[in-house]
């Protein structure tokens, strides 16, 4: 019997077991068709899921998001905005076609921006808030390097395709954290449809349906956020939901399913990663060096228990690494801070426990201390 042959019963049972328990699946990674993905913790920033995250890509309409960051925090929402000739010129992709000459507020205009993705809208707000578009953009960039967005360069405001406009999922992700955290962002990308109202003319409205399909469909707590497409990025996605108080957002650049990525990765933050209990309040997790103590260590336990959310599957990978004194002088009292445990999960760090004196270390009687210079 060959050796491929002894096992076929066994790889047998493998193939059945794949067909039949869809659960073992869920147990591992997701799987997406997206060149680059984040899936991401609003509460903590922790990232449960990356895939090519720090990859420079295209983020397309992607970047209204900075566009609406900056205009709120740097604009008033009832400002009253005059259409120039340069916004009422852009024709390319969704517009809410603004002509010359009228008058809009900067809330209806941030509303067309992320509700229904208006090119035209944020040339408007950018010439408006940032006295030119030009000053704008380097408004966005600076505040792209105050988040931390070191992978992010803006040349537009919103996202025509160029080689020197880029973005990550990672980057992305940080930044809809960050935007959610903005009460009016928050309430338009979760927008279904609204009516976009000028002041002149007054008559003047138009009805937008958001681009982002996943509030349409019904998907269990789903609340924003953007969608992108251009021929260069492809489709993307930046998706967000909420479940018994949690929020997740997932990133989806350059999709094959937009939609079914994110909800993918959704699923997974809601239905696989768990709460996993690192160390409990007490327990042992290190021996700390005593110097001048009746004993040479004391045992450094968890001051409170560590509970971490991740995949169970990948609690094996845990890293720990340890902030601890080399050695503590005696006496060492029960409590006492002896530093820290670290862990980290694919070099994200995820959790720390306190380490403090599991018991008491008192220095020797003067008896003692004679007896062992004495006899040292």
């Amino acid at each position: 019997m060959s050796g491929l042959s002894r096992y076929k019963p066994v790889l047998l049972l493998a193939l059945i077991l794949c067909l039949f328990c869809p659960s073992t699946a869920l147990a591992t990674a997701p799987r997406v068709s997206s060149s680059a993905a984040v899936l991401m913790d609003v509460t903590t920033g922790q990232l449960y899921f990356t895939k090519n995250a720090a990859r420079r890509a295209d983020p397309a309409s992607l970047t209204k998001l900075m566009t609406a960051v900056v205009a709120l925090e740097s604009g008033k929402l009832d400002d009253v905005v005059t259409i120039t000739g340069r916004s009422s010129s852009v024709e390319m992709g969704s517009i809410i076609d603004l002509r010359k000459g009228e008058k809009i507020t900067l809330e209806e205009l941030l509303k067309a921006a992320l509700v229904t993705s208006a090119n035209d809208s944020t040339v408007a707000i950018a010439e408006h808030v940032g006295g030119s578009h030009d000053r704008f953009v380097r408004m966005m960039n600076a505040k792209a390097v105050a988040l931390g967005l070191f992978g992010t360069r803006y040349i537009n405001t919103n996202g025509y395709h160029h080689p020197n406009h880029y973005t990550t999922a990672r980057d992305l992700a940080v930044l809809t954290r960050y935007a959610l955290g903005l009460p009016k962002i928050n309430e338009l990308v979760q927008t279904r449809e609204a009516t976009v109202h000028w002041v002149e003319p007054q008559q003047r409205e138009e009805k937008i349906i958001n681009s982002n399909r996943l509030l349409s469909i019904g998907y269990d707590g789903i609340d924003g956020v953007k969608t992108g497409t251009t021929p260069m990025a492809g489709n993307c996605l930046i998706a967000s939901a909420t479940r018994d108080g949690r929020r997740l957002i997932a990133v989806a650049l350059n999709c094959y399913d937009r939609y079914r990525d994110c909800i993918t990765l959704l699923d997974y933050g809601f239905e696989v990663v768990k709460p996993v209990t690192v160390a409990g309040a007490g327990e042992k997790v290190t021996q700390a060096a005593v110097t001048g103590g009746v004993q040479p260590s004391v045992d450094a336990v968890a001051q409170d228990a560590l509970e971490v959310r991740i995949d169970p599957d990948f609690l094996p990978k845990l890293e720990q690494r340890l902030e601890i004194k080399e050695t503590v002088p005696a006496p060492v009292k029960q409590g006492q801070s002896l530093g820290q445990a670290v862990y980290f999960l694919d070099g994200q760090e995820i959790g720390r426990l306190n380490l403090v004196a599991a018991e008491d270390v008192p220095r020797p009687g003067w008896h003692r201390q004679l007896w062992d210079k004495v006899f040292d």
